[in-house]
């Protein structure tokens, strides 16, 4: 499987200082670039950052925070993950990443979604009612927009366009374009339709139970007449130096990530024993390097997934620790799961 590729994801947690003291959103910004230039040296192949619009996030333009990491980096890919592309506009999405995409030599990436959250939506003027609508006509003509040619489109939420040429073009002529999936059928199929990557985000459970959509993404492929990609898996993970280090770095700042999000969406307040349980066998590789290796590879190997992406915060873990994370992740990780699935 030298073919695999292996990113590091992050929505750009406000980290806390030395001291403990949460850092302002300026200092947070540059943190993650400073991580992304790290991995790069280490030669992971990818970065995603996520977009949010909330208080403990940081990255609200990911291409613009890619655009900075595309100055100081010379080979990672420089992914977002995801853009929320229902209270975006597809002409304005494709320009600012055919942007990044000139900065960087052709290292940009786009991962399109409906994002997990929903503040971007009253913030920039959307209906959530329109919620499904929005994202069905916003992809159809972004994927338009990806032939790179004046486009004719007409849609009910946004004005049409009529022989509407769009800048800048790509020097290659293909903005490499993925599709977030949290675990709709029905987006797994709409991403084959278009003949695009599926990028699953497996945030909770054991891997395996995910299979079924793999299958209908190749399923779906092959009766459409389109092209089945290597699809790729994002989950949430922590490294450092041993087992206990790791979750006791983690837990405390995931709980409190994690309790906050449940009071919006009316889930009870997790218990220690449910993360032991995730960290155990299900959605969170967290520990040592040893362990997370393992982890990882079994994934891997049992999905058939061609990329894996570690979303390494999760609330605001120190910055020492998240450097050692990434360093960590970078160095021994990597090769670990390689030669795990090479044996």
């Amino acid at each position: 499987m030298s073919d695999l590729m292996f990113g590091l994801d992050t929505f750009g947690d406000v980290p806390e200082d030395d001291a403990g003291k949460l850092v302002s959103h300026a200092a947070a910004i540059r943190q993650v670039v400073d991580e992304a230039v790290l991995a790069d040296d280490l030669g992971v192949d990818v970065i995603a950052l996520g977009e949010h619009h909330r208080p403990e996030y940081s990255v609200s333009t990911p291409e613009t925070v890619l655009a900075g990491i595309a100055t100081r980096t010379s080979r990672i890919r420089l992914a977002s993950g995801v853009t929320v592309l229902s209270s975006d506009d597809p002409v304005r999405v494709f320009q600012r990443f055919a942007t990044v995409d000139a900065l960087s030599h052709g290292r940009a990436e786009v991962i399109l979604g409906r994002g997990s959250f929903t503040e971007s939506f009253p913030l920039f003027g959307y209906d959530l009612r329109d919620y499904d609508t929005l994202f069905e006509e916003k992809i159809d003509l972004f994927v338009k927009l990806l032939d790179e040619k004046p486009v004719t489109w007409s849609g009910t939420l946004r004005a049409p366009l009529d022989n509407a040429d769009v800048f800048p073009k790509t020097e290659s002529g293909h903005l490499s374009t993925w599709v977030g999936v949290g675990g709709s059928p029905q987006s797994v199929v709409r991403t084959a339709q278009y003949g695009l990557p599926l990028m699953l985000a497996i945030i909770g459970g054991a891997p395996e139970r995910f299979a079924p959509y793999l299958d209908l993404y190749r399923r779906a492929a092959e009766q459409l007449g389109t092209t089945a990609h290597p699809v790729g898996m994002h989950s949430p993970g922590f490294i450092a130096d041993t087992d206990e280090e790791a979750k006791e770095i983690y837990w405390p700042h995931y709980r409190v990530m994690r309790n906050r999000i449940g009071a919006l969406r009316g889930w009870p307040p997790i218990r220690r024993q449910e993360f032991d349980s995730e960290v155990e066998g299900g959605s969170l590789y967290i520990g040592s390097p040893e362990t997370v290796a393992r982890r990882m590879a079994r994934a891997i190997r049992s999905l058939g997934v061609g990329r894996f992406d570690l979303i390494y915060s999760a609330g605001a873990q120190p910055v020492s620790a998240r450097m050692r994370a990434v360093e960590l992740y970078g160095s021994r990780v990597i090769p670990m799961v390689r030669d795990i699935l090479a044996s």
